[in-house]
Order: structure tokens, then sequence, then C-alpha cells
């Protein structure tokens, strides 16, 4: 990478000046590098959500919106889609490069044997009421690990950022499956660790003493797909927010809880949930026509969920992926759901109308991964607990990244003060 570049900033008003290196990436455009722009002009800079700055430098995740491009570690998501499954990825996002078949059987032997959860949590769940969203039991039960793993907490030990690695991994699927039988009264299921890890999860979701699960392969296939097209995408609100709290050297389970409930805002990991909310309103494919005239109306405040995409300005590779398993899944499950039907219409007249085309308004990732999580019979509510399992690779690929970084410093950001001037107390008011 260059540093060699200078943007030459002069300030009339004070007659400072400061020369700012422009910092080079392997992809992507320069940044402008304002470390010093305050110590040499007095200034800070203005950027609210942080939309045009970069907080730091990651080997990670790249994003090219523009073009519809994400890479985990240099890879295409389409190559990963094709040819690997969720646990391999996730190496690679922790790692750097993609296993052999000797550490990759390691990894998976290592994450296998730490599915299992402390017993004591079956307690901790009770103390939350039977209706309480998965999400808040999600984040709580995530906090709490630091708890039972207090003697492996040093941040500074690289064996002991690994060892939380997998177990965060491992036991994600474990406690996101618990948090569903409880909020719906079945017992908790252990983890059947001949199966591989979708599979696993699926029968901890499903599977009851009354009868043996048949799970359908295309079900596993969907779900880990998802899971790999989730798993990362680069600096967003809730790796940003694991970075943040991890900058303090808060513990990883800390840091990742954070980032859960991060992700539980609409506008982040429950654009899915939103989705099937809006499809229910809709209620019928007749009123999809309507729906539709109602978005492209610009004094109609209804705005279609899981259009478009905030990064991608063209279209989100990882929608182009998934329809075509989501129509697969629809069709070998045989589902039958009206919700589904309206959806299906919608995307049809989405993908046709001039008005979506010409705006590139496409169906992304949230529309079509919220579709499959319905045919899999999994409820609304746990679609955002879905998306943590599948992030927490990615999440803790950074908080570990972060730790090796030289130099990392705390996050402080800055802010513009728009309150009351200095005043003094009135006399007299006591």
């Amino acid at each position: 990478m260059s540093d060699a570049k200078i943007v030459n900033l002069v300030d009339e008003s004070n007659k400072r000046s400061s020369q700012l290196p422009l910092v080079s990436g392997t992809l992507g455009p320069d940044c402008i590098d304002i470390a010093t722009l305050y110590k040499d002009t007095g200034h800070f800079t203005y950027d609210p959500g942080y939309g045009s700055t970069a907080s730091t430098k990651s080997a990670i995740t790249y994003i090219d919106g523009d073009a519809g491009i994400l890479l985990y570690r240099g890879y295409p998501i389409e190559q990963l889609a094709e040819k690997s499954n969720f646990l391999e990825t996730s190496y690679l996002l922790l790692n750097g490069e993609l296993p052999n078949k000797q550490q990759f059987s390691s990894f998976e032997h290592d994450i296998t044997h730490h599915t299992m959860m402390h017993e004591s949590l079956k307690d901790f769940f009770k103390g939350f009421h039977h209706d309480a969203h998965p999400m808040a039991i999600l984040a709580a039960s995530v906090a709490s690990l630091s708890a039972f793993y207090h003697d492996d907490l040093n941040v500074d030990d690289p064996a002991d950022r690994k060892l939380a690695a997998v177990r965060l991994i491992a036991k994600m699927p474990t406690i996101a499956a618990a948090c569903f039988r409880y909020s719906v009264g079945w017992p908790l299921r252990y983890p059947r660790n001949n199966l591989e890890y979708v599979e696993r999860f699926l029968h901890m979701m499903f599977e009851v003493p009354s009868e043996p699960l048949e799970l359908n392969p295309v079900a596993a296939k969907a779900l880990d797909l998802l899971f790999i097209l989730h798993a990362d995408h680069e600096q967003n609100a809730s790796t940003s927010t694991v970075r943040l709290v991890g900058s303090t050297g808060a513990n990883p389970y800390a840091s990742i809880a954070a980032g859960i409930t991060a992700l539980w805002g609409p506008a982040h990991g429950g654009a899915n949930e939103a989705v099937l909310k809006q499809l229910n309103e809709i209620g019928s494919p007749d009123n999809v026509e309507t729906a539709v005239k109602r978005a492209k109306d610009k004094n109609d405040s209804f705005r279609l969920m899981g259009f478009g995409h905030r990064v991608y300005k063209n279209f989100d590779p990882r929608a182009k992926i998934i329809r075509e398993m989501c129509h697969k899944v629809l069709n070998e499950l045989g589902v039958n759901d009206p919700l589904l039907d309206v959806a299906l219409k919608l995307e049809e007249a989405a993908l046709k109308d001039d008005y979506f085309v010409e705006r590139k308004l496409y169906p992304n990732v949230d529309f079509y991964s919220g579709l499959i999580y319905k045919a899999l019979g999994i409820p609304t509510e746990m679609f955002t607990v879905m998306f943590a399992i599948a992030r927490t690779s990615g999440w803790i690929a950074h908080w570990i990244e972060q730790h090796e970084t030289p130099g990392s410093r705390i996050g402080r950001p800055r802010q513009i003060y728009i309150g009351a001037d200095t005043r003094d107390y009135p006399s007299g008011k006591r």
C-alpha cells in the first residue's frame, strides 16, 4: 500500500494548513488520512453516519456497491456460494486463507466439540417472559458467556482469542435454537454432533421428543447458503459496533452481544422481518398492484421493503445468488402459503415494471432470505436471530483483526455541539 500522495489543506481563516496523505488500499478509492487535521488546523470533520469516513484498515471483506461486487478475503461471493460451505467460509474469514483438508477437519472438530451450552443457561432463560423477543434473549445469553469463561478472557492472548471465536461460532446455533424453543414452550434440545453444522441447528430447532425430524436436504442447503451470504459485509452498523466496543478492551462475548443488539434494528438485520410484516399487510396477491402503485407515488409515504440497497447501487450480488435457491426451496418443499404467493407476484411486478427497473430497485437479499425462512417454517421473530448466527463469524473475525493490528486506538467520535452557550446559574432560583 502506498501513502505517497499528499493533499494540501489551507484554512485561510486562521492561516493554518495541513498536509494530508492519501492512503491507498488493494481495491477501492484512495482515502484522505485526516489523523493530524485537528492538530494542524484546529478543525474536525463532520460526516453524519460516517458514510464518507474509513474508520479502519481491514483485509477481511471488500464491497464495490456500484459494480455489485462482494469479496471475502479476495474470493468472489459467487464462487464461495457455489463451491464452499459456511464452516469453510468462517475459517476463511478468521484466518485469511481457505483451509486444506487437515485444517478444515481440525476446525470442524473444534466447532463440533464446543456446541454445548452450560446447563446453568437453562435457568437463565427462565428469567425471561415466555413471549420475549428471541433477539433480547440471544443478546443477553451471549453477553453472559463471559461469566462462564472468565479464565479465558485475555484479549491480548492469541490462544484465548481463537478459543473465543470457536466457542461463539459453535454455540450461537445452540443458543439461538434454545431461544426459539423456550418461546414456544418446547424442551431444549442438545446438539447432535454426528450432524453437520446447519443440519445440527435445524434438528435443535424443530426436532421433538415424540418423533424424529424428517429433514429435506434442500432446507439445509438453502440455510447454509444464506449463512455464507450473511457471514460478513464490511464495516456495517453491527460490525462497526463490535469494533467500537472491542476498542475499549471489552471481552469478545460483550462485543458480539453489542453487535447483536445493533443488528436487531429494522434498518439493519431486521429488514427481512420487516419484509414479511409488509407482505402480511398487503395480504393477498390481488392487492399487489395497489401496493406497487403506492410505492411509485412520490406523494405517498409507503415504501416497499426488500427492494434496492443502500450500498449496492446496481444490484445486490447476494440476491442474484439466493433468488434461484429461493425458487428451488418453494418448488421442492411444496409450501402452500398465501403470503409466499404475494411475495412472488410482488417480485414479478418489480422485475418487469419500468419504474423499478430504471431505478435499479431490484429485490435484495432481505427479500429472498425472508421468503426462505418462511418456507422452512422459521417464525418471523427468529429471522434476525438467523442473521446473527451467520454474522458471528464476520464479527469475531473483525474483533480478532482489530486486536492483531498494531496501534489500534479506542474509538472516540467527535461532535458538533449545538446546545446552549456558556451561561450562569440564575441567582435566587432556590
